[in-house]
């Protein structure tokens, strides 16, 4: 119940800004947006991670319900990306490399896709090749876009 919520929550946000999300007020507005989307992308895949590492039981349902959190969830921090809006955890060869960039961050979102459908079928192996897949496309990114 928590985690429709929390979906509901993020279209209602998603809806709102989306109109906006091409031009924030401030550089760290586009900060704070595209941070607050990868965390609450995150937090969700980290409850699929344990699942596939065998750190919580598997749970077919909650399987499928983050995994479409993640799928929504990969779509909207490219907004916060824009011209101008540098800095955060982000390197500045986000910008200079946009086209390699934008290119990682397709991957990771078709592999959030994966993800889902694998979630779908509601089998254990299933989640954890594609979790694995999906982490791989995220480090893939941060190893060449991500400050620490």
């Amino acid at each position: 119940m928590k985690a429709i919520r929390l979906l509901a929550l993020a279209a209602l946000t998603a809806s709102l800004s989306l109109p906006a999300a091409a031009q924030f007020a401030k550089k760290d507005d586009a900060i704070d947006y595209r941070q607050s989307a990868l965390s609450v992308m995150a937090a969700h895949f980290g409850r699929l991670g344990a699942m596939a590492k065998g750190d919580v039981p598997f749970d077919a349902k909650a399987a499928q319900e983050n995994a479409d959190i993640v799928v929504f969830m990969s779509r909207l921090p490219w907004a916060g990306f824009g011209p101008g809006t540098e800095g955060g955890k982000a390197k500045a060869d986000v910008w200079s490399e946009n086209a390699k960039f934008k290119d990682l961050a397709g991957k990771m979102e078709a592999e959030a896709v994966k993800l889902a459908a694998a979630a779908k079928q509601g089998d254990l192996a299933s989640l954890k090749a594609a979790f694995g897949a999906t982490a791989g496309s995220c480090k893939a990114c941060h190893d060449s876009f991500r400050s620490r």
